[in-house]
């Protein structure tokens, strides 16, 4: 893949290429992190398991917006695992710019047979509605 060129003189700007925008939240790697969300909000969806949770001032990562996924052996083997990680990336790098609040972590958990082979704009929604609803039980509705 190149990167895109910048317009040179005499060059029509509508024929170069605007350079990629990839906005994508910090990612979860300590295992601790995991765990936490894990005890926290929870909404499930027909592709994946959403956890989330609020950190705490002072805790690491600031007003950032964090993500972490997660496919056990249960998704199937590994091409498997992989492929459903890579489609709930980008699910996340699509939505949560946008859903997502500052100072939180989620982690998306995958399911079996759906997370890898569920259309993919149906699997976007799911993000949506499950981050409706898990800052919808914030504003006073529940806990």
């Amino acid at each position: 893949m190149t990167p895109p060129v910048a317009p040179v003189e005499g060059q029509d700007p509508e024929t170069v290429t605007p350079p990629a925008v990839s906005v994508c939240p910090a990612v979860l790697s300590r295992r601790a992190d995991f765990l936490r969300a894990a005890q926290a909000r929870r909404q499930g969806t027909p592709s994946f398991l959403l956890q989330a949770r609020r950190r705490r001032d002072g805790e690491p990562g600031g007003d950032s917006l964090r993500v972490g996924f997660t496919c056990s052996k249960k998704v199937g083997n590994a091409v498997a695992r992989n492929r459903a990680k890579r489609r709930l990336r980008e699910a996340a790098r699509m939505i949560l710019p946008v859903h997502g609040r500052p100072g939180w972590d989620y982690v998306l958990v995958g399911r079996r047979d759906e997370t890898a082979s569920r259309d993919f704009q149906l699997l976007l929604g799911d993000l949506v509605r499950a981050l409706a609803q898990v800052h919808g039980k914030e504003n006073g509705r529940e806990r």
